[in-house]
């Protein structure tokens, strides 16, 4: 019987917590501090008679304001039968109604008598309820207060009192719910507002390019315009894409659409024409850079995405010209940019030093084959300087296009030269990218040449990280090395295909080969002598960028010998 009479002491308690959450206007109930004492042990007696009817509602009372509830004095609690609902301090100067007297309830019966435990300590005194943090919805609130006072306060049965309990139960995650939902809400608003300003930033960033350089930009597209230049920037750059991007600048360094295009402006005969300054070029300035970067490379349109780098088997290639009657000398090398470093027209001086102390370091830590010597250009010793020139491994300040691109400043800091002892292997540190890793010697095994530069690129890349875009691949200062940044060449004699240069520049186009002078891009053939490579970079692997060159460079041979 006392476990009953605890049970319905517990849900009356629970009830009234839970209204006064629902209810911020209340005062708290006197918290249940201590365990109730047991009820005095009633004698034995003869069974109780009938319960009488339950005692008639009280009669409404209109609502007065009510003052703030003195807080009293800390009262013992004492044992009853029945727990006895709190009732709210009595209005001023308010008489309340008569309440009627209830009917007697009868005693419980109770179990033989046990010893008075001690009395309970003093309870808390009661304190002013708090606000809720979070308002609830006025139906929330209402759907589960509605009901559960009155019936507390006309002495509700056990069961009525515990389903009471059960519903307000359900009330608390719906009350959790509704406040993860408001803090949500609020959260979402506050990252907006914070997109949006980034948004106004940036477009006042649009505009912030300096008169004379707009003025630089007007005067060079007028003349460039008029010209009969055959580069892709004259062919790509139409008077609306011009005045789409003159006002733009990257984020980071503020590049400009005439640090793009300065090169292609002053040399109206480049076959290209663009460069980009720092990597937020290719985005900022894409509506130039991806048509560019689609007729050079085969088709690598705006969609699509530069495959994993692969290097493949590096034995599948031979020598492609085991008699050595053509090939004079066959070379491979790759573009790299270090990471966390812009391209050459926005690197200072310290950066450049920076860098060719890192790239010093690194190359002297390689073994084996790749073993040598690091030769930086500032104080290069005379003696030093001409053997380079002789072995046709030292690169001299870059030539007009790289010069009218602003990537020679600062000339010769942070340039520097690495070799191996065969002289079968270079570095170039910060010519146009900044490294040009080399693997070259004589005749034409490309095979051989190939295994060489891949072990080179994997143990260097373990020491210096490389920057790289999941759509554009690795990433260089100009958009023809992009991708693979891998280029394939061979020097050779081709006499009779040569004779008519138009002829042989149509051949090698047919299976993607680029004919070049002796000496390069921009140079004549020396000779006879002449560089032709792999064009396409973009769009495939590696692998499959040397094979084209191995696959057409076969097929030139053939086509020589049957002439």
């Amino acid at each position: 019987m006392f476990a009953l009479w605890y049970l319905t002491f517990a849900v009356d308690e629970i009830r009234k917590r839970l209204a006064w959450l629902f209810s911020s206007n209340k005062p708290a109930a006197p918290a249940l501090d201590n365990k109730p004492a047991n009820p005095a042990p009633a004698k034995e007696s003869a069974p109780a008679p009938a319960p009488a009817p339950a005692p008639a509602p009280k009669p409404a009372v209109v609502p007065a304001p009510k003052p703030e509830p003195p807080k009293p004095a800390p009262v013992v609690a004492k044992p009853t039968p029945v727990p006895v609902p709190a009732t709210a301090p009595a209005a001023p100067k308010e008489e309340p109604a008569p309440k009627p007297k209830p009917e007697p309830v009868p005693a419980p019966v109770v179990a033989p008598p046990k010893p008075t435990p001690p009395p309970a300590k003093p309870s808390s005194p009661p304190k002013q309820a708090d606000k809720m943090p979070i308002p609830l919805p006025k139906s929330l609130t209402e759907a589960n207060t509605n009901g559960q006072n009155g019936n507390a306060a006309n002495g509700g049965n056990v069961d009525e009192r515990a389903f009471a309990g059960q519903q307000a139960e359900k009330v608390l995650p719906a009350a959790k719910e509704a406040s993860n939902d408001f803090i949500k809400g609020e959260t979402n608003a506050f990252i907006q507002s914070i997109k949006e300003a980034q948004q106004l930033g940036e477009r006042k960033q649009d505009t912030m390019v300096d008169a004379a350089v707009l003025a630089k930009l007007e005067e060079g597209y007028a003349k460039l315009a008029a010209s009969d230049s055959k580069s892709l920037l004259k062919k790509y750059l139409t008077k609306e894409v011009f005045d789409n991007l003159k006002n733009k600048v990257t984020p980071t360094f503020k590049s400009t659409l005439l640090d793009v295009i300065q090169s292609g402006l002053e040399n109206h005969d480049s076959g290209v024409g663009i460069y980009a300054p720092d990597a937020e070029a290719y985005t900022v300035f894409a509506d130039l850079f991806d048509p560019i970067i689609e007729d050079y490379h085969g088709g690598f349109k705006k969609t699509d995405k530069h495959p994993a780098s692969t290097f493949g088997d590096v034995s599948t290639f031979g020598n492609v010209d085991p008699t050595n009657e053509y090939v004079i000398s066959t070379r491979v090398r790759c573009g790299r940019s270090m990471q966390g470093y812009p391209f050459n027209p926005c690197l200072t001086e310290a950066q450049y030093k920076e860098m060719e102390g890192k790239v010093s370091s690194t190359l002297s830590g390689l073994e084996g084959e790749l073993k040598g010597k690091f030769y930086p250009l500032t104080g290069m010793e005379k003696a030093v300087q001409q053997q380079l020139i002789d072995d046709h491994f030292l690169f001299k300040e870059g030539d007009r296009f790289l010069q009218a691109a602003n990537a020679c400043r600062f000339w010769p800091s942070g340039r520097g030269i690495y070799h191996n002892d065969a002289k079968t292997f270079l570095v170039w540190c910060n010519e146009e990218d900044h490294l040009r890793i080399i693997s070259m010697q004589q005749g034409g095994d490309l095979g051989q040449i190939y295994k060489r530069l891949v072990t080179a690129v994997n143990e260097i890349e373990k020491r210096v990280p490389f920057s790289h875009d999941d759509r554009l691949g690795f990433l260089t200062f100009c958009p023809t090395n992009l991708g693979t940044t891998i280029r394939a060449s061979v020097h050779i004699k081709v006499p009779k295909l040569a004779s008519n240069k138009a002829k042989l520049e149509e051949v090698a186009a047919k299976y993607n080969l680029q004919v070049r002078g002796t000496r390069g891009e921009h140079t004549e053939a020396e000779g006879g002598v002449y560089d032709i490579s792999n064009k396409r970079r973009m769009g495939l692997t590696e692998f499959e960028a040397v094979k084209e060159m191995y696959d057409g460079i076969t097929e030139l041979i053939k086509l020589e010998k049957s002439l």
